[in-house]
């Protein structure tokens, strides 16, 4: 919940009662100073959906001292991709969008690389590799204490463009995002509607403390890599409060391809996920498979999955790099209702235009090298999954790299009984199957405490090349 619709720079009380433990919580906060207020119909902007407000919304930001809210009132604001500055907030009145342009030709491009003296910056990013992508609807460089707020809507209008069409070809450029946001601080995006993204809808790159509290994401459920949002090498990272409802993954965590140099392979990391609600990705919470610069600390907690095809869903590859590390992910307090597979980490992940050669599916021990990711320690603990259809949980590591160490405490996984038979993970050669326990393999420690599956057909558990088994 988002309180809204307070004065600038006064203090207010707010009280919070709990109806089952009779307790109340008392804390005193101080909103924030505005300087001004300026309002986008001020400058010339129309919001009768047919004009392009494109000058007058980016008039105003231009104009905008520091501490100062731009304000989008009720009514369609067509537009082409703005960008923002610093020390500004963006507010989307109830009753306010900003719809994006559909022609493919208005929107600037942001090349991958530009040249500098000392060293080359990176801009423009597609799936974990600089090259130039159309700018989004909402843009951000080099920006810090920004804030985009309100009960309105940013709409990407793909449905009615050719962003969906032939999606992975490049034409001109890669797609545009909604929201991107790249070397960006202390920016927060609260309240708002975002839907019908060109492509992954929030995807913050090389960003820091950032925060994703209280959205709604909705894209089709057929709509191609409208995943929810992506964080790429950044940290210090809340997605609270969150309702997804998606083409592909809710949440995916990123940190680029090993084609990037090694000063170039940033880890995300101390990212929070609580309390959202996540519906039809393909995965609800994911890592990688770009993941090249790793991701640690990652904490998932008191969320909702309901019929995404995977629930927690790690993904890696040789060819990651040993910068690849995943460590320390912790899940705790997690409901999934028709998740497919609620559990997977996989190893061989099909993926990029040589994902299906022979060194990326090949299940022999071959030599450890640079180009060998790592996948860690995690943990999961106090989840229930009901309705499950394919595999309780697939894990797949390395032969010659083995997961660490993995912790699964107070799990309950219930078959549907007329479960249709489906891939529990992307990897070559893998067939079908429906109603099959957790299958593990190539893990060194490996514990399961008070660990069920019902209704599944065969053995509950399927262990391979574990060197280290408790079962309690």
């Amino acid at each position: 919940m988002t309180i809204s619709g307070l004065r600038p720079h006064t203090l207010y009380t707010i009280r919070l009662t709990s109806e089952t433990e009779h307790k109340e919580w008392v804390q005193q906060i101080e909103t924030t100073y505005e300087t001004a207020v300026l309002n986008v119909r001020d400058f010339g902007a129309i919001g009768d959906g047919e004009h392009l407000d494109t000058q007058a919304i980016q008039a105003a930001i231009a104009a905008a001292p520091l501490g100062a809210r731009i304000v989008l009132p009720p009514g369609v604001y067509k537009s082409t991709p703005i960008f923002l500055k610093s020390h500004i907030t963006l507010e989307l009145e109830e009753g306010a969008i900003l719809l994006g342009d559909t022609r493919r030709e208005a929107y600037s491009i942001l090349p991958g690389v530009v040249e500098k003296e000392k060293e080359d910056y990176y801009l423009g990013f597609w799936e974990g590799e600089p090259v130039a992508c159309y700018a989004s609807l909402v843009t951000g460089i080099c920006i810090q204490d920004v804030k985009i707020i309100g009960k309105g809507i940013i709409d990407g209008n793909a449905q009615n463009s050719d962003w969906w069409v032939d999606a992975k070809v490049k034409r001109g450029a890669w797609r545009p995002r909604t929201i991107y946001l790249v070397d960006c601080t202390a920016v927060t995006i609260e309240g708002i509607t975002i839907q019908n993204s060109p492509s992954w809808t929030i995807h913050p790159i090389r960003c820091k403390d950032m925060q994703f509290i209280n959205l709604s994401l909705i894209n089709p459920k057929d709509s191609p890599n409208t995943d929810g949002i992506n964080p790429e090498s950044s940290s210090d990272i809340e997605i609270v409060g969150v309702r997804f409802s998606l083409g592909d993954d809710c949440v995916a965590i990123k940190s680029g391809k090993y084609t990037l140099p090694p000063e170039r392979r940033l880890a995300s990391k101390k990212i929070t996920i609580r309390n959202c609600f996540m519906e039809f990705g393909h995965g609800a919470v994911v890592i990688g498979s770009e993941m090249s610069g790793g991701v640690k600390q990652v904490k998932v907690e008191r969320c909702l999955f309901k019929n995404t095809d995977r629930g927690i869903r790690i993904k890696t590859r040789r060819g990651r790099g040993s910068t690849a590390i995943i460590d320390d992910i912790v899940v705790k307090n997690i409901k999934m209702d028709g998740v497919l597979t609620p559990f997977t980490i996989n190893a061989f992940y099909f993926c990029d235009s040589d994902g299906k050669t022979e060194y990326v599916w090949s299940k022999e021990k071959l030599p450890r090298d640079e180009r060998t990711p790592v996948i860690g320690k995690l943990s999961f603990e106090n989840i229930e999954c009901i309705n499950v259809q394919v595999c309780a949980g697939f894990i797949y590591g390395l032969p010659e790299e083995k997961i660490q160490s993995l912790t699964f405490k107070n799990i309950s996984v219930t078959f549907k009984e007329d479960a249709v038979p489906d891939y529990p993970e992307m990897l070559s050669f893998q067939e079908k199957i429906a109603r099959t326990g957790f299958v593990f393999r190539n893990i060194i420690k490996l514990s399961l405490e008070q660990v069920s599956v019902a209704k599944q057909l065969g053995n509950p558990f399927l262990v391979e090349e574990v060197e280290t088994y408790n079962y309690k």
